[in-house]
């Protein structure tokens, strides 16, 4: 059965083909069309089943009530949680979300903003790579609202949500040494992301609260699982006296504890463990590892929020919004206590 259009009802109800489309898209009263034939028009576009199409939606209201979310990896624990909640709370407002994954590649997340501008999507949810300032400059200077998360361009201005990352290390890694550590490693990745330099730096006010030395791994992001494991293990056969560590990410504990467990090491008899960032599969290890965990229904709910209101001209651009959002030191059994 062929769809119906705005021209098969304006033909049937003989009106004018510009009416029929302004009655559809709300704007009868401020184009004085009569009440009674927006009447007309609406009931009969009910009983026809008319539904307009998204492409003549998005011509006639300049909206497409599409989303995009750019993440470093949607597979990701932590990405995948918050796509999750962001599409349930965009479904609820009215909006899909359209997912990509940038691999913290530059130049792939140049591509992918200029294919969303294209597709004339209405703003932006961003963990944005390195260099990529301009692009979001460019999307904010057209009025195309962006907002960024988990990590934020220190010389870009825009919209931010993201954690206390400073704190909840710093947090942990003071659990540690309360709890008997001498020695305590951070195992993280080669990177200036802001919030990698904040993990960072809060491990390190820690340690020198105790008078302690820093001992710091850093792996490549490029590297697979087994690299990262070798990594690992190569580390603790050269620093045998570490008895605890934080991984600043959950996918280096996955491997980390790998590792550890190669070494034939005791958690936490030998070694202490905490991951930065949970992750489901932490509290069926045995034993369960303790970890720095993101609120991610909160992160989404702030992140959402703070798009839409941008989205419905609650804020103008030039007032820019930050939230940062507290972690939970979860302790299982992978810590001393």
């Amino acid at each position: 059965m062929k769809k119906l259009s705005i021209n098969d009802i304006a033909r049937q109800l003989n009106v004018a083909k510009s009416t029929v489309s302004f009655i559809l898209n709300g704007k009868a009263r401020e184009k004085r069309i009569s009440e009674e034939l927006s009447i007309k028009v609406l009931a009969f576009a009910e009983q026809m089943g008319y539904r307009p199409s998204q492409l003549a939606k998005s011509l006639s209201t300049g909206k497409t009530q599409m989303i995009c979310l750019m993440v470093e990896k949607i597979s990701d624990h932590f990405f995948s949680q918050i796509a999750y909640h962001l599409e349930a709370l965009a479904y609820k407002n009215g909006y899909k979300i359209i997912y990509c994954s940038t691999e913290n590649d530059t130049e792939k997340a140049r591509e992918l903003i200029s294919v969303f501008r294209a597709r004339q999507v209405d703003g932006y949810i961003i963990t944005p790579p390195a260099n990529i300032d301009a692009e979001i400059r460019g999307l904010l200077r057209d009025n195309l609202p962006v907002v960024l998360f988990d990590r934020y361009l220190p010389d870009t201005l825009t919209d931010y949500v993201g954690l206390d990352n400073y704190n909840g290390t710093r947090e942990a890694v003071e659990h540690l040494i309360i709890a008997g550590a001498k020695r305590v490693a951070l195992v993280t990745i080669s990177s200036d992301q802001t919030q990698m330099l904040e993990r960072l730096a809060g491990y390190e006010a820690a340690l020198a609260l105790h008078k302690l030395k820093p001992l710091v791994l850093k792996a490549s992001f490029e590297d697979d699982m087994e690299a990262t494991i070798n990594l690992i293990v190569q580390f603790l056969r050269n620093n045998a006296d570490v008895d605890a560590i934080l991984f600043a990410t959950n996918y280096l504990a996955l491997s980390g504890i790998k590792a550890v467990n190669e070494l034939e090491l005791n958690i936490p008899a030998d070694i202490s463990v905490i991951a930065f960032d949970d992750h489901e599969v932490f509290n069926i290890l045995n034993p369960p590892i303790s970890a720095i965990a993101q609120p991610i229904a909160e992160i989404a709910t702030q992140l959402f929020h703070m798009l839409l209101d941008r989205l419905q001209n609650k804020n103008t651009l030039n007032d820019v919004s930050k939230v940062i959002v507290k972690p939970d030191l979860v302790l299982r059994r992978s810590t001393k206590q």
